[in-house]
């Protein structure tokens, strides 16, 4: 299985990163390493190369059959489930490279919770991160700047997407730094959550 990954798809967190989002923009996508994940109460473990490591809530989209060249009409039929993730990142790595591979790389750096289907309007998925019971980032699906099927028709372009994989489709703003003894949560209300200490 691989970990498709979407940045830079919410505006309020392009603004926090002080990034610009250029007119006529594509996704920007990249991918996480299968040896990233981990399930709901397992250890995000805090890499030694890093002194910066923060927490992306994301939804999580469980491809169930293969889409390859699809429009977004057809992509419904390809997700298998939703689920809440982690999109762990070592932020001071991530400025210092070109490219995201290591900064978001590292083993434990995604915690996905358990996929469950949806029923109705995929633009009302509610997303909701906490941090040691704290709500740190709340937003909706219809706040993305590329919908969750345009995102999959768009990758099913690039690279098929095979049953298994999944689509980790951006964060919203207010990410933040995690240490050490440091409870994270990441919810989709109705869906499920995934919940990981820092160690």
């Amino acid at each position: 299985m691989k970990i498709v990954c979407v940045g830079r798809n919410y505006a309020d967190h392009v603004k926090e990163m002080g990034n610009v989002l250029p007119p006529g923009a594509e996704p920007l996508i990249f991918l996480k390493p299968p040896s990233s994940l981990i399930a709901s109460g397992d250890a995000i473990v805090l890499p030694p190369q890093s002194q910066e490591v923060h927490f992306e809530g994301e939804i999580g989209v469980f491809i169930g059959t293969r889409l390859k060249g699809v429009n977004a009409d057809m992509a419904t039929a390809g997700i298998a489930g939703f689920a809440p993730a982690n999109d762990v990142t070592a932020r001071d790595l991530q400025r210092k490279d070109s490219q995201w591979a290591r900064a978001k790389g590292f083993d434990t750096f995604c915690p996905v919770g358990t996929p469950k289907r949806v029923n109705g309007a995929l633009e009302a998925l509610e997303l909701v991160t906490r941090v040691n019971g704290k709500e740190r980032q709340r937003a909706r699906s219809s706040e993305m700047i590329f919908p969750i099927l345009e995102l999959l028709s768009y990758i099913s372009h690039i690279m098929t997407l095979e049953p298994g994989d999944l689509v980790l489709t951006g964060t919203p703003a207010g990410v933040g730094r995690l240490v050490s003894g440091d409870e994270v949560e990441v919810e989709i209300v109705g869906v499920g959550t995934v919940r990981n200490r820092v160690s």
